[in-house]
């Protein structure tokens, strides 16, 4: 094995790793952008202001703001020199397999700016908002399974356990749905990036129960899940991190609900999306995949 080959193999997991914190980070960013109402700080794409890629010196109104979103913007940039740093190690290592998932995260990051640039164009449509938010965690999802594979190729399952192919899959899908959900619920709720943005019409009672009950079906599937046999010693062990994760996540969104949604427990309850998420997908690539 070439040098060149070694050293990039090495440099392979520290970079995978900080992809997939990257990606997180950039959710809670942007989240931090909604909850600081900084949404509109820079009211332009892709300039901040009007003729500065910068926000402007000595801004005395909304410089807070508009520094609060540049950082946001400023982190996606980052995020692409760390993917396409990613590649190269991927390909100059002659891992193969990972060269899409790689390619995945460029791609991604790209998709990620021209959302930025529609969702402040429609003056943070929350559809728009939510389709960010959505990419990312398809982004993060990409990221993870490329930080579980940076040791050894690894191949798909043969179709022995089916059943618990089947139950893992119903899994991811559900907590993909309740993290769509949660998207409308932040959708229509009070913490919109800025006073002037619209507003989802949905009752938001009605559409915070809807999300609460699909987290009660991912927890129902969790536990059939979790008794089911013949698992794997690494399914088990993320079947107990998520779990642990989203019973907090749980109780964290009851309560943020009774309080009446404070800026600081919504910010937390990002986070643990994003933590749960992360679980959901080991649970999943320790079904599908094993070293080969």
């Amino acid at each position: 094995m070439s040098k060149t080959r070694t050293i990039a193999r090495r440099v392979l997991g520290p970079l995978a790793g900080l992809l997939l914190f990257l990606q997180a980070a950039l959710v809670l960013t942007g989240g931090a952008v909604r909850l600081t109402g900084s949404g509109m700080g820079c009211p332009t794409w892709p300039e901040c202001v009007p003729g500065s890629y910068l926000p402007v010196e000595g801004q005395a109104e909304g410089a807070l703001h508009a520094w609060i979103e540049f950082g946001n913007r400023l982190l996606t940039f980052a995020l692409f020199f760390a993917a396409v740093v990613t590649l190269i190690a991927v390909v100059r290592s002659g891992r193969r397999d990972l060269r899409f998932l790689a390619a995945t995260q460029i791609f991604g990051i790209l998709a990620q700016g021209v959302l930025g640039g529609i969702t402040v164009l429609t003056h943070l449509n929350p559809l728009s908002v939510a389709s960010h938010l959505l990419l990312s965690i398809i982004l993060i999802a990409a990221a993870t399974s490329l930080h579980s594979r940076r040791h050894h190729p690894q191949v798909r399952t043969s179709s022995t356990q089916v059943r618990i192919s089947r139950i893992s899959l119903a899994h991811i899908v559900v907590a993909f749905i309740a993290i769509a959900i949660g998207t409308l619920v932040t959708g229509s709720g009070p913490h919109a990036g800025d006073v002037d943005a619209p507003r989802l019409d949905f009752d938001i009672s009605t559409i915070t129960r809807l999300h609460s009950s699909s987290v009660w079906v991912l927890l129902i599937i969790t536990f059939i899940f979790y008794r089911s046999k013949d698992l794997r010693f690494e399914t088990k062990k993320w079947l107990n991190i998520f779990i642990l994760l989203a019973i907090a996540q749980g109780a964290l969104g009851y309560i943020q609900y009774w309080l009446a949604v404070p800026e600081l427990l919504v910010g937390f309850h990002l986070l643990g999306s994003v933590l749960v998420w992360i679980a959901a997908w080991r649970i999943r690539l320790s079904v599908v995949r094993k070293h080969a």
